[in-house]
């Protein structure tokens, strides 16, 4: 085992000795308080938090912020350890089961790698992963098979429209270019278009998440993670407003104050001042 390795092994016992101490009788009490339902908002949290570390990273992965990238992938694993802790003192797996299980699968899902039999679709790519998925759930036959299967119900909208897009056109139910979701989405705004002038808040909600859905698919088409895009999205407008913020507050005013065209005005001067700060950056 390389020294690296050897030294991680070393530490992520270490992890799961000091949750076994912290969950044990001379432990802490807060710890020891917590069950797998109380700990569910963490583990979304700390999920966030890498995201939002990842936004900030090079392309790279490198940048100012890697010590803090470090930092919240030790909160979100401390999660996994202390689930895995609670079921551990419950006897039903450890944290071995645990790595042992993730392992089969990845040795399972690569069969090009490890020498096993290769299924249908080509190796490596997303179309024979998805069909030894079908093979794997074809061997629970207990359990109800759909090519949709196994998108978590709890993921971020966004995200979940995109995983069942996924596991849709693992089965053959797809546009074959990114054409026919352009002209899908055209068709929605029609509707949506024409539920807005109904008035009907029922309508309106289902003609535009039908419009949401059909974006979504046009990211997939090009591999964009539609949540990171919202993100980036949010992240411009954040700076541009807090630069119309800014602008006003020299002068003594705030938005609410303000008419819509000057709030325009000022919003078109924050943009042009971002992008010529991106542009000095990029010749720097």
């Amino acid at each position: 085992m390389p020294p690296l390795r050897r030294h991680a092994a070393e530490q992520f016992l270490a992890l799961c000795d000091t949750m076994t101490r912290l969950r044990g009788p001379d432990g802490c009490p807060w710890d020891h308080e917590q069950t797998l339902k109380t700990l569910r908002p963490y583990l979304l949290e700390e999920a966030h938090e890498v995201l939002e570390v990842l936004d900030a990273l090079d392309d790279d992965g490198g940048g100012p912020r890697v010590a803090e990238h470090k930092e919240e992938l030790g909160d979100l694993l401390l999660q996994i350890v202390f689930q895995t802790e609670i079921q551990r003192e419950h006897g039903r797996f450890d944290i071995g089961d645990v790595c042992a299980a993730i392992t089969d699968k990845l040795v399972r899902r690569h069969p090009h790698i490890f020498a096993l039999e290769v299924p249908e679709g080509t190796p490596g790519s997303k179309e024979g992963w998805e069909a030894i998925k079908r093979k794997e759930r074809a061997a629970k036959a207990q359990q109800k098979q759909s090519a949709l299967d196994g998108v978590p119900k709890h993921l971020p909208a966004l995200l979940r429209a995109y995983r069942t897009g996924e596991k849709a056109r693992g089965a053959g139910f797809d546009w074959p270019s990114h054409h026919g979701v352009v002209d899908k989405i055209k068709e929605e705004l029609g509707e949506l278009e024409e539920a807005l002038a109904t008035g009907d808040n029922a309508k309106i909600s289902h003609e535009l998440g039908d419009l949401l859905y059909a974006l979504v698919n046009l990211s997939r088409h090009f591999e964009i993670d539609p949540e990171g895009a919202v993100r980036a999205t949010i992240a411009r407008f954040e700076e541009r407003f807090r630069l119309v913020e800014e602008s006003l507050a020299a002068e003594g005013k705030t938005p609410e104050k303000e008419h819509l065209d000057e709030l325009e005005r000022r919003w078109q001067a924050a943009k042009r001042t971002i992008d010529a700060r991106t542009r000095g950056a990029g010749g720097a």
